[in-house]
């Protein structure tokens, strides 16, 4: 699914084209997505100036000043700017008209996304409200993870893909990271030191930046604002690479199911301890 180097890459790729652009018209073709998209989306939108775009984890907000439209890509969603002419696609469920005759075209096929208004601070909104802090952000830190995780049994790959602790870092970017780190992915994350949880907040920030420079990671049908493919597939070391060889030892990586998610380890290379 779209994490957060997808989404924030989806955001520079079509905030250019939309700020401080009027909204024509809204077509709503399937309202019924992971959430219902807002009724009446189409009058909320009418006539309003868009004053700018931000990202808050996975979500993406748009400001028209009296509220913000908020979009969440679920599982397979992409959100685009295509010309009013491009006939729409069978999973093209919103469309955005804007006066430049351009369209916010918004696109998932899996239907688990999302398109909302909200009229509302959307840091109380009930999606953003229990968020954590933003991993590329000064306060996410060894030293909060740290803080984060005393007391906590659970698995530190876990434990750095919940939301509540940190935002964005999903299954790819996870494995990556702990990859990057030398920390096992099963460690249990009361047990990591600081000195080691430093650098693990060393390796997401890295690891992020680099997919974001990349443009994110296309595995199937990810675009971004542009309708280009994310390049980080190409340098993913660990992350869908089960029995290929490790770049650093040349042992063959493992795989091993956490939460039902695919993971893969180099057991020489990624320490519990």
């Amino acid at each position: 699914m779209p994490e957060l180097p997808e989404v924030e890459t989806t955001l520079r790729g079509i905030l250019p084209n939309i700020n401080a652009q009027v909204v024509t018209g809204t077509l709503v073709r399937q309202p019924s997505l992971r959430w219902p998209v807002s009724a009446n989306l189409a009058s909320y939108l009418q006539g309003k100036r868009i004053n700018g775009c931000r990202r808050r984890g996975k979500y993406l907000l748009v400001d028209f000043g009296s509220g913000h439209l908020l979009f969440h890509l679920g599982m397979s969603g992409s959100l685009r700017i295509v010309n009013r002419d491009r006939v729409p696609g069978k999973h093209d469920h919103v469309d955005i008209l804007l006066a430049n005759d351009s369209v916010i075209r918004f696109t998932d096929p899996r239907r688990f996304g999302a398109v909302l208004w909200l009229d509302t601070e959307p840091s109380a909104h009930p999606l953003l409200s229990g968020l954590g802090p933003e991993p590329l952000e000064d306060e996410f830190n060894g030293g909060y993870l740290f803080r984060q995780s005393r007391g906590k049994t659970r698995c530190i790959k876990n434990f750095i893909m919940d939301s509540r602790v940190v935002v964005g870092v999903g299954n790819i970017y996870a494995a990556e990271a702990l990859f990057r780190s030398g920390i096992h992915p099963l460690t249990v994350a009361g047990k990591i030191s600081g000195r080691r949880f430093e650098h693990l907040a060393l390796a997401i920030k890295e690891v992020l930046l680099m997919a974001i420079d990349r443009g994110g990671t296309t595995l199937r049908d990810f675009v971004g604002g542009d309708g280009r493919p994310g390049y980080f597939k190409q340098e993913l070391l660990v992350y869908g690479r089960e029995n290929q060889a490790c770049v650093h030892c040349g042992k063959l990586l493992a795989g091993v199911r956490i939460a039902n998610r695919a993971t893969v380890f180099c057991g020489h290379c990624q320490r519990r301890r």
